[in-house]
């Protein structure tokens, strides 16, 4: 169910934020903290406390297969703890899958890390998109927040390939 509570503000109040990066994969070229932070910032509608993980193939599917009964790894999967207060949850990134998406689409690997957080993030705070009205309000607050970061629409050309 998409989160209720109206539209993305495009000048918002600022959140408090307790961010735990951790790097479970090694990898060159990894985000760093600081980008993680911003990307995180820059969709957080309310205070929270986040752990963005980076994990390699078999933490990937072994994390899918447990909790969404899926034997392959996902690019990202949300973990959010609603009844805490801050938003509490963790964010776990698929190294090997971001890393094979951007290269198969055609897409800068830091605006692909970048798009997953902010999708993460959003279904941190409960959006979704089983439904198509809620699949184009949460795509249309990824792209917004996206391009405001300054990378390209992560929907564009998404038809294409």
């Amino acid at each position: 169910m998409a989160r209720a509570g109206g539209r993305h503000a495009r000048s918002k109040p600022p959140y408090g934020l307790a961010l735990t990066v951790q790097y479970a994969a090694e990898i060159d070229g990894l985000p760093t903290r600081s980008q993680v932070r911003a990307w995180v910032k820059a969709a957080l509608q309310r205070d929270a406390d986040v752990t963005v993980r980076l994990v390699g193939a078999e933490e990937g599917r072994t994390l899918n297969r447990r909790y969404r009964g899926r034997h392959h790894a996902t690019n990202v999967l949300t973990f959010a703890y609603p009844e805490s207060d801050p938003l509490s949850g963790d964010i776990a990134l698929c190294v090997p899958v971001v890393e094979r998406e951007a290269r198969e689409q055609h897409k800068n690997r830091e605006a692909h890390y970048a798009h997953l957080v902010v999708h993460g993030m959003l279904h941190l705070q409960g959006y979704d998109h089983e439904k198509p009205a809620d699949a184009r309000l949460m795509e249309t607050l990824e792209t917004e927040i996206v391009t405001g970061l300054g990378y390209a629409d992560p929907y564009k050309n998404k038809d294409e390939g």
